[in-house]
């Protein structure tokens, strides 16, 4: 049975599918012997997704650094409290290394927040909008897109806490978590779908989407 997927997702739709989440090992990076270790092991690996988290601004005028550098493995996340550490030469060997792929979204601003703390070349990164439209997909936020390709929930509630604060909760972590490891998953997943064509493309906005989306996910549950 091929994959439905859809031009333009109803976002109604995402409230009926079910949550997804991260269900490896988070470590949380502190120090910079950590920092060391932690991007020792990264670098050994064939891919890597990547995310950031900025403490929300509530006011006009204000505004924050980027707090936060997740990269995960399908199996382990690593939350680089950027609050704490600034960029160290560990994390700007990450961040510059040209070997081992790392898979964002919206990346391009990512990289501005992050290069506001510390200059930094550009390694080997790759972006999900650069290539989802490949298969006619026009949305492209994370959530939209993970659950049209996968038909799950990716819960965004944590989105707006403070990123800043002493110790983060553990549901913080978590929504940090799934949505750098998502990256990966989102990856193998478009690159399947272009190689083999084993999708149906629904065009934008039909009438029926909504019903679409329900039926196909109790047919993957069933």
């Amino acid at each position: 049975m091929k994959r439905i997927i859809y031009s333009k997702f109803n976002k109604e739709a995402i409230h009926t599918l079910p949550q997804v989440l991260f269900s490896g090992r988070i470590i949380v990076v502190t120090t910079e012997k950590m920092a060391e270790k932690a991007v020792k092991f990264l670098l050994t690996q064939d891919i890597l997704g990547v995310d950031t988290e900025t403490r929300p601004v509530f006011r006009k005028g204000q505004s924050y650094q980027v707090s936060l550098l997740q990269v995960a493995t399908k199996e382990v996340c690593f939350l680089f409290r950027l609050n704490m550490l600034g960029i160290t030469p560990a994390i700007k060997l990450l961040l510059e290394n040209t070997q081992t792929k790392m898979i964002g979204l919206s990346w391009h601003d990512d990289l501005l927040m992050l290069h506001r703390r510390s200059e930094f070349k550009k390694g080997y990164f790759i972006d999900l909008q650069d290539i989802v439209g490949e298969l006619g997909i026009k949305d492209l936020s994370l959530q939209k897109l993970y659950a049209n390709i996968f038909h799950q929930k990716i819960s965004k509630r944590q989105r707006l806490t403070n990123w800043d604060q002493e110790s983060l909760t553990d549901k913080q972590k978590l929504y940090a978590a799934t949505d750098a490891w998502a990256c990966i998953m989102l990856h193998e997943e478009i690159l399947r779908l272009k190689e083999t064509g084993d999708y149906t493309l629904i065009p934008d906005e039909e009438e029926n989407n909504t019903k679409q989306v329900k039926d196909d996910n109790q047919n993957h549950t069933a």
